[in-house]
């Protein structure tokens, strides 16, 4: 496993690797991945640089969650990485060939990803890969 379960260690990890970045201090390969997508979004450095790394997000007041969106990103990153499920690979250079956009491929693919673990943990059960490929699968056409 990449990182511990406790949340605020994960949040610390990006606030720190983006905090490295900005001070060209050396950074580990998983702090250089971390660092390049709080770098493609903009949108998410307060949160990362903010002094307030517990605050809680709330889907049902509308706000996104800045530190689980860019941690599916890492995910997909390490599922074309291993190409697992078997074929992620190849759906993720289809998407960027068609759309080239690395990052537009990836939010894409996120849209699979952040359903399939809906999905599971709605039904108290294992994410269903082949149900994940599918529909990975559908996006690459």
């Amino acid at each position: 496993m990449i990182f511990g379960q406790d949340r605020d260690e994960l949040r610390r990890m990006y606030a720190d690797a983006w905090a490295k970045r900005h001070e060209r201090k050396p950074l580990s390969p998983l702090e250089t991945q971390i660092a390049d997508i709080v770098a493609m979004h903009p949108e998410y450095h307060g949160e990362v640089t903010s002094d307030d790394l517990q605050k809680d997000y709330s889907p049902e007041s509308g706000q996104t969650n800045p530190f689980l969106h860019m941690g599916l990103h890492l995910g997909i990153r390490e599922q074309v990485a291993t190409d697992r499920p078997a074929g992620i690979a190849r759906v993720f250079e289809m998407l960027v060939a068609r759309t080239g956009d690395v990052h537009g491929a990836e939010h894409q693919m996120i849209e699979c990803l952040a359903e399939t673990l809906w999905e599971a943990q709605r039904d108290n059960r294992a994410p269903d890969e082949a149900r994940y490929l599918e529909r990975l699968q559908r996006l690459a056409g």
